[in-house]
């Protein structure tokens, strides 16, 4: 465990781009710029795996460090797309890693800076969703862009039916699901986009509302993992599935720590989770669920501690990308791969 102090004068710098979730009080300022100071490294609580641990391997760093990103896989390359940049200014920066050259390079950015919003692959075709604007005031946003490969540009789709931002957007059977988020407030909202028909509808609701949350695609079911109530609020351990065959969510084993702020993937049988934060701590967990057990195991540590990354699967390996290093605001340029 480690301890991380960036200093009260430094954190106030960040605070702004909080105002929105938590109403500016004096009060929760006050408590951020703690959050900064006694916010500490913490590992897993699961029962680790002594015997293969796995290994991370540091790699090129994005040419822009960034947090809240979205990310995905595209014909084999890794494309991170949004989030804060210097001064927890939204950026609409978009770039690609190669992993067979550790090498990137810039593409079309966004039509409009977004922080916090998301991203997935569907039918080959590549969709952001959602996400937020601005930097004292977040505003929520339902907009949809997919990206033209072929023409290096995007183009809008029809919008959410509700706007928010710190989603997650899973493909599954060829259709995107976009699930939580928040708004004015959590939301358990779950649409359905149909790439076909260009249009969305709605499917029965996550069980709990929250946003910053974690989802993937598993054994032909979209899970939805940790997130939170807001920054101040409560944290959810909560693993929650959906299954398309019976239109309807039950719970799965939860997380080993309650968190918002973590990425996760899935490789072959295995899905795995990264990183995350709590008002007071900044994760370093590796963790991988254990089907045969069903239950969360502990590998090695990431070598840089993060939440609001992107992780994506390519071949044997988990890319995690970007992120923020403290609780709040804390850009970072990692690029590092976990190899089971």
């Amino acid at each position: 465990m480690r301890r991380h102090c960036r200093g009260v004068r430094e954190f106030g710098n960040t605070v702004g781009g909080l105002r929105r979730v938590l109403g500016g009080s004096a009060p929760v300022l006050l408590a951020l710029a703690l959050a900064a100071c006694l916010g500490k490294t913490t590992d897993t609580s699961a029962p680790l795996d002594i015997l293969s641990p796995g290994t991370w391997t540091p790699l090129a760093p994005m040419p822009t460090a960034r947090q809240e990103v979205a990310a995905a896989a595209l014909e084999g390359r890794i494309f991170v797309i949004g989030g804060f940049g210097a001064n927890a200014e939204a950026v609409a920066t978009v770039e690609v890693y190669d992993p067979v050259t550790d090498r990137w390079e810039v593409r079309m950015p966004l039509p409009a800076p977004t922080h916090h919003l998301a991203a997935a692959v569907a039918g080959g075709r590549l969709f952001v969703a959602g996400g937020y604007s601005g930097r004292v005031r977040w505003t929520p946003l339902a907009t949809v862009y997919e990206y033209d490969a072929a023409r290096n540009s995007w183009a809008m789709r029809a919008p959410l039916t509700t706007p928010r931002g710190a989603l997650a957007l899973v493909a599954l059977d060829g259709r995107l699901h976009a699930v939580g988020g928040s708004g004015d407030s959590a939301t358990g909202a779950h649409e359905v986009y149909d790439p076909a028909t260009d249009r969305w509808s709605e499917a029965p609701p996550m069980p709990t509302a929250r946003d910053h949350l974690a989802a993937v695609a598993f054994q032909g079911r979209l899970w939805a993992m940790g997130g939170r109530e807001a920054f101040l609020g409560s944290q959810y351990a909560r693993v929650e599935i959906y299954d398309p065959a019976t239109n309807g969510w039950y719970a799965g084993t939860p997380l080993p720590a309650a968190r918002g702020g973590l990425a996760a993937a899935v490789l072959t049988d295995r899905v795995f989770a990264f990183g995350g934060e709590a008002p007071l701590r900044i994760f370093s967990a590796t963790e991988m669920y254990e089907t045969a057990g069903t239950r969360w195991i502990g590998k090695e540590p990431m070598r840089t501690p993060r939440h609001g990354a992107g992780a994506v699967a390519i071949g044997n390996r988990i890319y995690v990308v970007g992120g923020g290093t403290q609780p709040g605001l804390a850009r970072t340029d990692a690029n590092e791969a976990y190899t089971p």
